[in-house]
């Protein structure tokens, strides 16, 4: 076989694999595109409603069944004796937040696959917010367990008195409700793009877009008022939070039922680089996407 003959061969072998396939079966023909599955915008929306309804309960079990029940606010040695008498569900607590942040990365990409025919730049600049957040989130998860390290039995603790160890714990404590603020002034910024996205995407609800960004705008105010002035935001806090509580069980909820509409969903694939704005299917821009 000579050279030329064996690269037209190899040529052809590619092109056969690259074209898609069909299979007959007794119930007809079935057609397999690769690929198609991952082009899907109603797969995505599915595995980012779970994704999401996963990180909605996860985190409000964490805050509030786990350490709204074991932390008694100003009192660290009651708040120590919580946490001793009840250390496996401190533990579960931590567990859940963990859980919580794998989350979030999955559905990062679930938003960006879903936004980027708005705007690749933005959707990626949406997923760099959320990294930052999600970072800050799960370092911030060590001062939950520094108190199971204070309020050990261990031999090297005994350089400190009882109470020393249970203000040490206590001010672990505090602590992550400041980190936990910080994260969530970059989720918050996060919300926002978002939301800016899903309005002006024509396949979601604007409703949705508009809750995400007064959502987003509620966190960053929330936690500048925490770290700049607390009586401000004890006096905010919980009716601040209730926005962004609705928006995102109403996002996760949209994504898991509703998904997006495919009559509008951009029919052709996103260029690899550039900002690209979303244009109808159908129309002439739409097809030179």
């Amino acid at each position: 076989m000579s050279y030329s003959r064996y690269v037209k061969g190899v040529d052809c072998l590619r092109l056969a694999v690259a074209m898609p396939w069909r299979h007959h079966t007794r119930n007809g023909y079935i057609e397999m595109i690769l690929g198609s599955t991952d082009n899907s915008p109603q797969v995505y929306a599915r595995i980012g409603g779970i994704l999401y309804l996963i990180i909605i309960v996860a985190g409000t079990a964490g805050e509030l069944f786990v350490r709204g029940s074991l932390v008694v606010s100003g009192n660290a040695a009651a708040t120590a004796n919580n946490i001793l008498a009840s250390r496996y569900l401190w533990r579960a607590g931590v567990a859940g937040d963990l859980l919580m942040h794998v989350c979030d990365v999955g559905l990062m990409l679930v938003l960006y696959v879903l936004l980027r025919p708005v705007s690749r730049n933005l959707a990626l600049l949406a997923i760099l917010f959320n990294l930052v957040q999600t970072a800050v989130l799960v370092a911030n998860k060590l001062n939950l367990v520094l108190p199971l390290l204070f309020l050990a039995d261990a031999a090297y603790l005994k350089a400190f008195t009882p109470e020393q160890l249970q203000a040490f714990s206590y001010v672990a404590i505090r602590t992550h409700g400041y980190g936990f603020a910080f994260g969530l002034i970059f989720f918050g910024i996060e919300c926002v793009v978002i939301g800016y996205l899903i309005f002006r995407s024509g396949y979601l609800p604007k409703a949705l877009g508009v809750m995400m960004q007064i959502a987003g705008v509620c966190y960053v105010v929330n936690s500048f008022a925490f770290v700049t002035y607390p009586p401000i935001a004890s006096k905010l806090f919980p009716v601040i939070l209730l926005p962004p509580f609705v928006a995102e069980l109403s996002v996760a909820v949209w994504l898991l039922v509703k998904g997006v509409d495919l009559r509008k969903w951009p029919a052709a694939s996103v260029p690899s680089g550039g900002d690209q704005r979303h244009a109808p299917e159908g129309t002439s821009e739409a097809r030179r996407l």
